[in-house]
């Protein structure tokens, strides 16, 4: 590859920049009205919706000792079933669960390419540059790998061949989180926190690109992220990087 097509746009990098420093904090006039707004704009296009565990201070808001994804996941076991994109059902969620995070189940409208954080803005900007369609993308905040980018794409639906459908089980399991330093692709079985979302140590998942861009295929972002993540390992100096799709087979 040329230094040409290796080569950063300063204004594009300068911009990629500003949206990771970006947090989409409610403005002190009426907050539960914009997380409303938002959460409403996610289900209005069509990702279902339900409730998740908040902090409770550097903890977790359910009753687990020693939950290893605090106001990470579902509050229901039956969140696959429980998930909607019905409006009056949400506005009754947000307004009677004022502190309550949102997850969005993959796999049935679009699925999740979920990176190292620093891995996601290396690709986007990549991307980009590239002039390819990317959708909405989010950043759930953390320390070293639970910082992550999260790309928003169509599913794949599940393909009359059942070998090109890749079930992901990992956020089921939250325990094998930590295994997985590399891409995560979330489809059917898996979820993730959509934005507004609070986590522990004043952390949080923000929009870096909101609902109004169209959800893209994933395969036209996967080989620029899984490249991303490589070089990543590399340079991190971790074992190199794995794509967690496999998991629920």
């Amino acid at each position: 590859m040329g230094s040409e097509s290796g080569r950063v746009k300063r204004g594009e990098q300068s911009r990629i920049s500003q949206w990771l420093r970006r947090r989409q904090k409610p403005t002190a006039e009426d907050p539960a009205r914009e997380r409303e707004a938002l959460l409403l704009a996610v289900a209005a296009a069509g990702l279902p919706l339900a409730p998740a565990a908040h902090p409770a201070g550097y903890r977790c808001s359910c009753d687990r000792i020693g939950c290893p994804t605090p106001a990470r996941h579902p509050v229901s076991f039956a969140w696959q079933t429980q998930s909607t994109t019905d409006r009056a059902q949400i506005e009754r969620w947000a307004r009677n669960q004022p502190q309550a995070n949102f997850i969005t189940a993959t796999g049935m409208v679009h699925d999740v390419l979920d990176v190292p954080l620093e891995a996601g803005a290396a690709a986007l900007t990549r991307l980009l540059e590239a002039d390819i369609k990317v959708g909405p993308v989010a950043e759930s905040g953390g320390t070293g790998d639970q910082a992550r980018m999260l790309f928003f794409t169509a599913t794949r639906g599940t393909p009359e061949d059942e070998d090109e459908w890749w079930p992901c089980a990992l956020d089921c399991h939250p325990e094998t989180m930590d295994e997985h330093p590399g891409l995560r692709w979330h489809c059917r079985g898996s979820y993730v926190l959509v934005p507004p979302a609070a986590l522990p140590g004043d952390q949080a998942v923000t929009w870096i690109r909101g609902m109004e861009h169209p959800l893209p295929d994933p395969l036209t972002l996967l080989e620029t992220l899984t490249d991303a993540c490589a070089a990543y390992a590399d340079t991190s100096d971790r074992t190199p990087a794995t794509v967690a799709w496999p998991l629920g087979r």
